[in-house]
């Protein structure tokens, strides 16, 4: 039996989604790629940067012709997002780019700089939303705020960088975007960032479950109204692919399809040689519509992300 695909959550027609080029309204938002990475770079991953406008310009043409028309990348502050180039690659490719700011797990950091960053964090976050990224073209402005937790916990670093991201989110209105280590820690993310901090659950996206193919959890997560996004499929080794059909099955029956996201999460040079965000058009979009009827990948990647990504922005 195919599962319903939920209810219908699209943005209302006030409601914006910020881009490098500017607000966009979430209709034209399109065929959506809800989580990948242009460029990266952190010292966990030595030689494997992706900081290659070229190949930027490649993975996006590909994505392109495949039908796709927006790209959201995670790449948070400090890890070499490519702030100078996302305006032009998107302005040349004709793809909708949404930027990130926020911060990821201390591990991809400088230690001997890690301290100084977290002052005026908000503010930070806040700025890069409302008035611009650092080192991009005037007026190029992040449209989500990107945070992380660890393995099963939430360590004092993120404690505070969720923190900060909820109360640039109240000066804002941006969602926020989580990394979820391996899958795990939602629990204690939706505790802290909507229980303690006052965030709204529609307006988190909890990245990565599929990691952790607990679909009870998952259906639990989904109860609270936040986002799901279910993110590297081709990734064998992170338990995507082999899950990720029950993961969909489980959650559109239980009447969440309204609420799950599909990105590619390329975060390495050496994954680009892998399916990247063209792999979720040519491949697991036409499976999702022979498995479950074409309503599901519409709904997963055109009314969804039109749904996440937009808000009602605020200027402080």
């Amino acid at each position: 039996m195919s599962p319903s695909v939920g209810t219908d959550r699209t943005a209302r027609t006030a409601r914006t989604v910020r881009t490098v080029l500017g607000d966009l309204d979430p209709a034209e938002l399109g065929v959506t790629d809800s989580h990948d990475h242009l460029f990266l770079r952190s010292p966990l991953l030595p030689g494997q940067e992706l900081d290659d406008p070229a190949a930027a310009e490649e993975v996006l043409r590909a994505f392109a012709a495949a039908g796709g028309r927006s790209l959201v990348q995670w790449t948070p502050h400090g890890m070499g997002r490519g702030a100078d180039s996302l305006a032009g690659l998107s302005r040349t490719t004709g793809v909708h780019v949404v930027a990130a700011t926020g911060m990821h797990q201390a591990a991809h950091y400088d230690l001997d700089t890690l301290g100084a960053r977290y002052d005026g964090l908000a503010e930070r976050f806040t700025r890069e939303l409302t008035t611009g990224l650092p080192g991009a073209p005037v007026g190029v402005r992040a449209g989500l705020i990107k945070v992380a937790g660890e393995y099963h916990g939430l360590a004092e670093h993120t404690r505070r960088v969720l923190a900060a991201a909820a109360q640039a989110h109240h000066a804002t209105g941006a969602p926020i975007a989580v990394h979820h280590e391996l899958g795990t820690a939602a629990p204690d993310v939706v505790d802290l960032l909507c229980d303690r901090h006052g965030v709204a659950p529609r307006h988190v996206l909890l990245g990565h479950l599929n990691r952790f193919p607990d679909l009870r959890l998952h259906r639990e997560l989904a109860a609270t109204g936040a986002y799901i996004a279910l993110d590297g499929p081709s990734r064998a080794n992170h338990a995507t692919d082999h899950h990720l059909f029950d993961t969909i099955a489980a959650l559109a029956e239980a009447g969440y399809a309204g609420q799950l996201l599909l990105g590619g999460d390329t975060t390495t040079r050496s994954a680009r040689h892998a399916p990247g965000p063209t792999h979720l058009l040519t491949a697991l979009a036409p499976r999702l519509a022979r498995e479950f009827g074409p309503e599901l990948p519409e709904l997963l990647l055109v009314t969804n992300p039109a749904a996440a990504f937009a808000a009602d922005w605020r200027t402080p």
